[in-house]
């Protein structure tokens, strides 16, 4: 829905996986910071060149550490690490855990993903955020239109959505 508000492209996070990385998580095994190395390079390959042409992008991510964030905000070329002022923004979509399973499990069912429920629990243990990243909270709780109306009224976005990249967690 934010990709057709804002007419960026959307692109899902989870396509950029190896093929060894998705039977991982098929057999519910949790991935480890090497099997990501490869999954964020990517990624920030993909950010470099919406960057690089002037187009918008948004990306549904589970950069779950601030060291997978840092990686992805070096896409903007111009970014100096540790500094937190980037293109790329990030924006964390917060439920609590029984909401997250639910959704997760539901999409499991429909074969829309192939990570089951069970790894649930490793993924929120590893999330991460430093109050100086900046990471902004959306309550995913909310219908999916008040969602992107919520991204699309923040402060911190008026009349960058013409020219930026914005990251969604």
């Amino acid at each position: 829905m934010l990709e057709k508000e804002l007419k960026y492209k959307y692109l899902d996070a989870d396509d950029f996986h190896l093929e060894s990385n998705k039977e991982k998580m098929r057999m519910g095994i949790p991935l480890t910071d090497e099997d990501r190395m490869p999954w964020l390079e990517s990624l920030c390959c993909a950010i470099k060149e919406y960057l690089n042409n002037k187009k918008g992008l948004v990306l549904g991510c589970s950069a779950l550490k601030k060291e997978y964030r840092e990686i992805l905000r070096s896409g903007d070329t111009s970014y100096n690490w540790g500094t937190y002022a980037s293109a790329v923004n990030f924006i964390l979509l917060d439920a609590p855990a029984e909401v997250l399973s639910v959704r997760v499990n539901k999409r499991a069912a429909e074969g829309k993903h192939y990570m089951p429920a069970s790894l649930l629990q490793s993924q929120l243990d590893l999330l991460k955020i430093d109050e100086p990243e900046g990471v902004l909270r959306v309550d995913a709780t909310l219908r999916p239109q008040d969602i992107v109306n919520t991204i699309l009224n923040m402060d911190q976005f008026q009349g960058c959505f013409n020219h930026d990249f914005v990251e969604s967690l």
